[in-house]
């Protein structure tokens, strides 16, 4: 899917939800070199403020990048930079509520401004802003 720079309004949004699996945090894992303990080590986990093994923050910002690649703009959609907050952890088997809004366009260079937030039920994990450039139909 894909939404042109010229059909963006400001206010649109997208969502997607993930449940994270054990298969998600294990392939991370491995993809990203980040093999903390309190990802990957129950008895480890246990023992930290979290008292369970959680999801790399990282995992859970890159939930932000699948909605802006295929659902808003979508396909052809060029990152720019996210800025993110983290402020709860993700547990393996929760569901992750990804959001991203426009928030402002720039029509010299076809660039959109997006709020972005990740959400477990009512709580907000994780929020920052992405700058993307927007496929064109010119």
């Amino acid at each position: 899917m894909t939404v042109h720079f010229e059909d963006l309004v400001v206010g649109q949004s997208a969502e997607a939800g993930k449940t994270i699996t054990e298969a998600d945090v294990l392939l991370f894992s491995a993809v990203s070199g980040d093999n903390n303990p309190v990802h990957l080590d129950q008895i480890y986990a246990a023992t930290t403020p979290f008292e369970t093994r959680i999801a790399h923050g990282m995992l859970t910002a890159s939930l932000i990048s699948g909605v802006i690649g295929t659902r808003l703009p979508g396909y052809g959609t060029i990152y720019l930079s996210q800025s993110t907050r983290f402020k709860a952890p993700v547990r393996i088997g929760e569901t992750v509520t990804t959001r991203v809004t426009v928030e402002e366009l720039i029509p010299e260079k076809k660039r959109v401004r997006l709020s972005t937030q990740c959400r477990v039920g009512d709580k907000v994990v994780l929020e920052g802003e992405s700058l993307v450039i927007a496929p064109s139909r010119a």
